[in-house]
């Protein structure tokens, strides 16, 4: 049985690191209300920009073909990963890179043996996994793993949009954590380009009774670039709740587990002082014993 010395340090350590860990689930629930008031900003926002594409592509006897909405020659994939820079959040980091695996393993098989498949990375913890599994990334741009705004994240956007429209990429694919709630993240996989005209409801094709100019045409293809920023924009928002949310989770359950742990060990404290006491009482009793003997 360890001393009593042994037993009060580890205790003292998990004390301290119960600390830690009820800190940072403070500040992951601060930081997750904002990013839940940004993406029930950004939610409305590209709802209804989806549904005024939908309504003007549907008022056409056709779907619109342009450059954004065409496959290209390319052979390349690109898959943009979407994470976190830090850990301590559960199965966040690693249930993407599992996904992205899966998909090179089965759906993107050929194309990866032949090395048409490259990878984007937003998050350092990404990287990392990534590169243990042989799989380098094409580029990072970690900072927009952090608080983003729109403008940041346009940068990114243009550059995936210049790439598609140039024949540098055959598809664009996201994987990312949508938020759910605090303790539950799904993991998305989603074509963002070529970009697929949103499909909402039904409606006839005689509704539109509005003066467009200069054509429905135009205006679907000046709106198609702004859905797709606004896009990676709220799919940034979604990760960056959903790491929070994780986190906080991961943290509650450390927490807690450090609470029990403190208990077992105040327990086997006391067990041990108590068997050190009655040690010293017998051995007490044993030299009485023997001075009357």
């Amino acid at each position: 049985m360890p001393n009593l010395k042994d037993i009060r340090t580890r205790i003292n350590s998990v004390i301290t690191t119960r600390q830690v860990t009820s800190a940072m689930k403070m500040v992951s629930a601060a930081k997750l209300k904002k990013s839940q008031d940004n993406i029930s900003h950004i939610r409305p926002f590209t709802i209804r920009l989806a549904g005024i594409i939908h309504d003007l592509n549907f008022s056409l006897e056709e779907d619109i073909s342009c450059i954004y909405t065409d496959e290209n020659k390319s052979e390349k994939v690109m898959i943009l990963a979407i994470a976190s820079n830090r850990g301590l959040c559960g199965a966040f980091n690693s249930n993407i890179v599992k996904t992205i695996t899966t998909m090179i393993n089965s759906d993107l098989q050929e194309e990866f043996k032949k090395g048409n498949v490259v990878v984007g990375v937003l998050g350092k913890q990404v990287a990392k996994l990534l590169k243990i599994k042989n799989i380098t990334p094409e580029f990072e741009y970690n900072d927009l793993a952090q608080a983003s705004t729109y403008k940041q994240t346009k940068t990114l956007s243009q550059k995936l949009i210049d790439g598609f429209t140039k024949g540098e990429y055959k598809k664009v694919l996201f994987v990312y954590n949508e938020f759910i709630n605090a303790a539950v993240q799904n993991v998305q996989t989603h074509q963002y380009l070529p970009f697929s005209i949103p499909k909402i409801g039904q409606a006839s094709r005689q509704s539109m009774q509005y003066l467009l100019e200069p054509d429905i045409n135009g205006i679907i293809y000046s709106l198609i670039p702004e859905m797709l920023h606004a896009m990676l924009y709220q799919v940034v928002l979604e990760s960056q709740a959903s790491e929070h949310g994780a986190r906080m989770t991961s943290m509650h359950k450390a927490t807690d587990n450090a609470t029990e742990l403190i208990n077992d060990l105040q327990l086997s404290y006391n067990k041990a002082r108590q068997s050190a006491i009655t040690n010293e009482i017998l051995e007490v009793t044993g030299g009485a014993e023997a001075l009357n003997g």
